[in-house]
């Protein structure tokens, strides 16, 4: 079912891996779909050569997410190729693992710079555009968010802190803005991928996450009720529990 026929949906660092499932998700669901991405342009060329496939309108941006002046531009292109704006899904992050004691200010910066200050911007650039339609912000927080992970400890509090950000935006842009999270635990492509296969053990349905099960919770928010704004929904497998 189109149920999101007629909308227009801006998802960041859409190219590959989980924002490219995205992408065919919503433009499976009937919405015209904008995706960005920093330096994979061949992924992103394709990516968009599959979302023309699905008979839905579709362009790629090349954005920094962390860059003010791109974040404007990107969503300026959107409003200039579409004409409005309905969704932003903010996906665009980064993820390392060090020990605490090691990470650099430089290594701490980026994090937050991409995971927490890239949603930010791009919230704040969309929103006149969000406001207009009676629209929606998505943004892709994470298990880590919640769960202190010893080994990821500026993921971690990157994520802490967009969780964060999504319930400050719900209020801040409330009542023309619902402003949702998801948070994935472990999510894998399918394929066995030794080095996760312990946390499939810990987890309660003892498997790892697909990306589409990430997709079915963004369209949940992009779909459901407006009136939903402000919360956090883990797709997890009750790893967190």
């Amino acid at each position: 079912m189109q149920v999101l026929n007629g909308k227009v949906v801006l998802i960041t660092g859409a190219a590959r891996k989980i924002g490219r499932i995205l992408a065919h998700t919503l433009a499976n669901a009937g919405a015209d779909v904008a995706i960005t991405y920093r330096e994979s342009d061949a992924a992103a060329q394709q990516t968009l050569r599959e979302l023309a496939a699905t008979g839905q309108r579709a362009m790629a941006l090349r954005c920094d997410v962390r860059d003010p002046a791109s974040v404007r531009t990107s969503v300026a292109a959107v409003l200039g190729e579409f004409g409005r704006l309905d969704i932003l899904i903010n996906n665009a992050g980064v993820f390392a693992t060090a020990p605490l004691e090691s990470i650099s200010v430089a290594e701490w910066d980026e994090m937050f710079e991409t995971n927490t200050r890239g949603a930010f911007l791009m919230a704040q650039a969309a929103y006149p555009h969000l406001k207009a339609s009676n629209g929606r912000i998505i943004n892709i927080g994470s298990l880590g968010g919640s769960h202190p992970w010893a080994t990821h400890a500026h993921y971690s509090t990157s994520k802490a802190a967009l969780h964060m950000l999504t319930q400050t935006m719900s209020k801040a842009f409330a009542p023309e803005i619902s402003v949702n999270c998801v948070a994935p635990g472990m999510i894998t492509n399918g394929e066995a991928q030794p080095d996760y296969e312990h946390f499939a053990a810990k987890t309660p349905m003892k498997r790892n996450g697909k990306p589409e099960e990430v997709a079915a919770a963004v369209l949940f928010f992009a779909t459901g009720p407006h009136f939903i704004t402000g919360q956090i929904l883990g797709v997890d497998g009750g790893l967190g529990l």
